[in-house]
């Protein structure tokens, strides 16, 4: 069969035709990617004309198309519905990747071309496109020795191999620490929806009987609100925190080897620590500077959650398990603000989270409309997708949802792009979300927990960034921002989930259509700035447990990764055994397998902007259609095209404070400012 890859799709916005496309397809035109790519390469290096904007880092842009459209499809299927058979040609396709982003970044022909350049006279976005791209090679080695590239190219291949075996046995130790519960008695708590649920997934994973409780990434399992059985939340959450530690599905060795291999290759860089590599690309100023950020914000975080400890004492009857928490926290919502979260699943069905209350809130501030189809080819019959259209009726992208649970799936949520918004290709572009919501029985109505909704806000607030761009070219265009600023968008999106406008309108309880009873928002902001200490104390545990990782000067081993990670938090002043961190070592996906290694600080750091831009849309009379244009205008179309923070001032049109973040969180108002 002809491959599909090899050719542009002739599908409606260039979309995949996913069912006919193979794991030998993918492999095949990633190579034959590769190969072309490197022959536009040696064609602009060679040039034997003098280097101008066009033939040089214009040409550099225009290069690669078929493995760009190649590695998209691919990464959007791996992550969302990773089968046996991709499984098996990761290994090779990340280590064909990574070896040819340094052939790229290693070429000294090309390097001394794009280097020669005279940029001056350039303005705007083809200037940013000339610093931006130098800054990337120099980042990535451009300006070492032969011997060094060499040995840079072999610390590369280690580390890829060592995050794609990571990945493959994450995925494995999730699937492989699913709870089987036999007798639904020890389930007490759940509703009629989640049992079904419970035992539809025991019997896919081939249990006979019984009900089986599957994994969602973060250490905090969205059940443990609900168990009544104490024994029931204690074996859920130690099957989620001690994920990756033992078994053939060990993940803590690797981790510690990538971090050590990592620092290696820090050091060959110039940089004491792979920390410092990564922050030479972002918006935060140095490391000093996030590790003061960090440090300023603990001991106000657990002296709160130490105090929340000690109230959920008051109504457990003894000192707090960790696995008792979000239980006694759910008791503590309805007793104290008559908020009982499990029964608020009742209000949430996700087509209408989705139809009436995220569409709507970017229909109200950007004047979008979404028209589902069923006529393009999907990689799993779950998947669903809509036409997003502009105001005045012209088509802006594609909008993917991939909402369910399964086992082929990477647990948490993300946004992707299979097409980006690009003005040098003309392209239209086709993001995705994904998420990890339990299905339900058939027939029954698909519940969401008020988290979940928030994820559903978050994930497409991502999705807004990508639909949005108006970028020219690919490296600067839409989410291509420094990782450290790419979640504020998303952040700022959730603001609308709750919002007296919208809320209404898609929270209604799924049997009786009742609205949410009178007060509920006013409870729900309440019962969430009460939990702050929990929250704030978990995120932080993981951010500090990142950056230990990646603060690892060349050199040294990690022998016990789990010691290790107990005494850094310690001599941080955070107390992982009461609150542990979003993100254990054994299942850290975002820093070993997921872009966010020495970044995962940068939810925190983008808090403050998303907090500070709650306050302008509060001061400006909050979901206008005004307010959306000019987010949209002077942010989320922006990209990487000039410096973010550049527009985040002209957005704002001042540099963003931190206390409407320290508000927020219900810390000290003095501290940090």
């Amino acid at each position: 069969m002809q491959n599909p890859l090899l050719e542009r799709s002739t599908l409606p916005f260039e979309f995949p035709d996913f069912p006919a496309i193979t794991a030998a397809h993918y492999l095949e035109a990633a190579e034959a990617g590769v190969a072309r790519q490197l022959e536009e390469l040696r064609a602009i290096a060679q040039d034997a004309d003098a280097p101008t904007f066009e033939n040089t880092f214009v040409a550099l842009e225009r290069s690669g198309q078929l493995l760009r459209r190649t590695i998209m499809a691919y990464g959007t299927v791996f992550s969302a519905h990773g089968t046996d058979d991709l499984r098996e040609i990761d290994p090779t396709l990340q280590a064909l990747f990574s070896g040819h982003m340094d052939a790229i970044h290693l070429d000294q022909g090309l390097f001394d071309r794009l280097a020669s350049f005279d940029a001056t006279g350039l303005e705007g976005e083809d200037a940013r496109l000339v610093s931006e791209t130098l800054r990337t090679f120099r980042a990535a080695g451009a300006e070492l020795d032969a011997d060094k590239k060499a040995t840079l190219r072999e610390l590369n291949g280690r580390i890829t191999d060592l995050s794609s075996e990571y990945s493959r046995k994450l995925l494995g130790a999730m699937n492989d620490a699913a709870v089987h519960f036999e007798d639904a008695g020890d389930l007490a708590g759940l509703s009629e929806g989640e049992l079904a649920s419970a035992a539809g997934a025991a019997r896919e994973a081939g249990h006979e009987s019984g009900y089986l409780l599957t994994l969602v990434l973060p250490t905090a399992q969205p059940l443990l609100a609900t168990l009544e059985i104490g024994e029931s939340r204690r074996r859920l959450f130690e099957a989620s925190v001690t994920r990756g530690r033992d078994g053939e599905n060990r993940t803590l060795g690797l981790a510690a080897r990538m971090a050590a291999l990592r620092a290696t290759r820090a050091e060959l860089l110039g940089h004491e620590t792979h920390a410092d590599v990564v922050l030479e690309g972002a918006t935060a100023p140095s490391l000093e500077a996030v590790r003061e950020r960090l440090a300023e914000l603990v001991p106000a975080a657990v002296a709160n959650a130490r105090a929340e400890a000690d109230e959920l004492a008051k109504i457990s009857g003894a000192p707090i398990n960790p696995w008792d928490w979000a239980y006694y926290s759910a008791a503590v919502a309805k007793e104290r603000y008559t908020l009982d979260r499990a029964a608020l699943r009742e209000y949430f069905e996700l087509d209408a989270v989705l139809a009436r209350g995220v569409f709507a809130a970017a229909q109200r501030l950007y004047g979008l409309s979404f028209s589902e189809r069923t006529d393009l080819p999907l990689y799993h019959p779950d998947v669903r997708i809509w036409d997003v259209h502009n105001q005045d009726g012209s088509i802006l992208g594609l909008f993917l949802g991939d909402f369910f649970a399964r086992p082929t799936k990477s647990g948490g949520a993300w946004m992707n792009s299979i097409r980006e918004s690009v003005g040098l290709f003309n392209e239209r572009p086709v993001v995705t979300n994904t998420l990890n919501i339990p299905k339900p029985a058939a027939g029954e109505p698909a519940l969401v927990s008020f988290d979940e909704v928030n994820t559903l806000f978050h994930e497409f607030g991502h999705a807004l960034h990508g639909l949005f761009s108006a970028g020219k070219y690919p490296s600067l265009a839409g989410t291509s921002v420094p990782r450290d600023f790419v979640e504020y968008p998303s952040q700022v999106n959730e603001m609308w989930s709750l919002h007296e406008e919208i809320l209404p309108g898609y929270a209604a309880h799924t049997e009786t259509g009742a609205p949410l009873p009178e007060g509920t928002i006013a409870k729900l902001e309440a019962a969430a700035l009460w939990g702050e200490g929990f929250a704030t104390t978990e995120y932080l545990t993981a951010a500090v447990l990142d950056l230990a990782w990646h603060s690892l000067p060349a050199g040294e081993t990690v022998e016990d990764p789990a010691a290790f990670e107990d005494r850094v938090l310690k001599e941080a002043g955070l107390i992982p055994d009461l609150v542990p961190s979003r993100y254990r070592t054994g299942y850290f996906k975002h820093i070993f397998d997921g872009g966010y290694s020495a970044g995962y600080y940068s939810y925190i750091w983008s808090e403050v902007l998303d907090a500070d831009t709650v306050e302008w849309f509060t001061e400006n009379g909050g979901l206008r259609r005004g307010n959306g244009d000019h987010f949209r205008s002077e942010l989320l179309s922006r990209g990487n095209t000039r410096d973010p923070l550049e527009s985040y001032e002209l957005f704002r049109g001042r540099p963003a404070r931190i206390e409407p973040l320290l508000v927020r969180r219900g810390l000290p108002t003095g501290q940090g400012a």
